[in-house]
C-alpha cells in the first residue's frame, strides 16, 4: 500500500500528536540542564522549577504596591483588547465582504480599495496612530482592526463571489429581494466562513496586539515581556510566551467547537 494511503489508528495518532511536543520539552530540558551545570546563575535557559516559582509569583501574590495579581492583571487587559478588536473586525468584515462579494457596485467601489488597504503594514502604521489616536485603548484596538479586517473582507468576498449563481437566480425568481438573499442564502453559508477567517486572524491578531502592548501601555502580556526583558528575565518571559500561545490555541479550538456545533452540515460538506 502506498504511503499516501495509510492512516494511523486513534493509538497512532495520539503518538504522532505528543511526539513533537515532547521532543521540544525533552530539547529544552536538556539544553536548560547543560547550561545550568555550567554557570548556575544562568539566565537564558532557566529551569522550569525556577519559571514556576516565577509564575506563582506573579499570579497568586498581590503586587505589594498596587495590590493586583499581575499575571491575571496582565491576561485580562490583553484578552479585553483582542476580543474587542477582533469583534469589530468580525463584524466589518461580515458587512463589507458580504456587499462587495454580492453588489457589482459595491465590488467597483472598494475592492481594488481594500486590497490596497490590505497590503499596508499595519505595524508601519502603528506611529500614526499613537499621534492621532493617543496611546490609550483606541489606538490599540485600531491597529488590530486594520491589521485584520481588511484581509477579512477580502476573504469573505471571494467566498460570496464562489457561490453558484444558480442560487441567486432561484431566490430571484421566487421574489426574494437583494436583502432577503444576503439574509436567507448568502448568509447562513458565510457564517461558517467567517470563523475559518476569524481563526486564520488570530496569530496576527496576537502580534498586532503584543506589539502595541510593547510601545505604549502600562499593562497587558505583551507589556510584562517587554517590561522585564531589561532583566534578561526568561523565567518570566518564556512562560508568558508559551501562555499567550496556548491562549491562541484554546480561542481556536473554541472557535471550532462553535463551528461545528453551529453549522455540522459545513463540517461535513468539508470532510466529504
Amino acid at each position: 500500500m502506498r504511503l499516501l494511503n495509510k492512516k494511523p489508528n486513534r493509538g497512532q495518532e495520539i503518538v504522532l500528536i505528543a511526539l513533537p511536543f515532547l521532543l521540544t520539552a525533552a530539547a529544552y530540558l536538556l539544553f536548560s540542564a547543560l547550561r545550568l551545570a555550567e554557570n548556575p546563575n544562568d539566565k537564558l535557559l532557566p529551569s522550569p522549577l525556577a519559571m514556576f516559582e516565577a509564575i506563582k509569583t506573579l499570579a497568586f501574590h498581590a503586587d505589594p504596591r498596587t495590590g493586583a495579581y499581575i499575571f491575571w492583571d496582565d491576561t485580562f487587559a490583553s484578552l479585553h483588547r483582542l476580543f474587542g478588536a477582533l469583534g469589530i473586525a468580525t463584524a466589518i468584515a461580515l458587512v463589507v465582504g458580504v456587499a462587495i462579494g454580492m453588489l457589482p457596485f459595491m465590488r467597483a467601489l472598494l475592492d481594488d480599495f481594500v486590497a490596497v488597504v490590505s497590503m499596508a503594514p499595519p505595524l508601519a502604521l502603528l506611529p500614526i496612530l499613537f499621534i492621532a489616536l493617543g496611546l490609550g485603548e483606541t489606538a490599540k484596538i485600531a491597529l488590530i482592526v486594520i491589521g485584520c479586517a481588511p484581509v477579512m473582507i477580502r476573504d469573505l468576498a471571494l467566498r460570496v463571489s464562489e457561490l453558484p449563481r444558480e442560487q441567486f437566480l432561484k431566490a430571484q425568481t421566487l421574489g426574494a429581494s437583494t436583502w432577503l438573499i444576503a439574509l436567507r442564502v448568502v448568509l447562513p453559508q458565510m457564517l461558517p466562513r467567517l470563523i475559518d477567517s476569524l481563526r486564520l486572524s488570530l496569530g496576527p491578531a496576537w502580534l498586532f496586539l503584543i506589539a502595541a502592548e510593547a510601545i505604549a501601555s502600562d499593562s497587558g502580556l505583551g507589556y510584562r515581556i517587554f517590561l522585564v526583558r531589561r532583566y534578561l528575565a526568561m523565567d518570566v518571559i518564556l512562560p508568558y510566551v508559551a501562555w499567550i500561545t496556548l491562549l491562541a490555541f484554546l480561542s481556536d479550538a473554541a472557535l471550532r467547537f462553535v463551528q461545528a456545533r453551529a453549522f455540522p452540515w459545513f463540517a461535513a460538506a468539508r470532510a466529504s
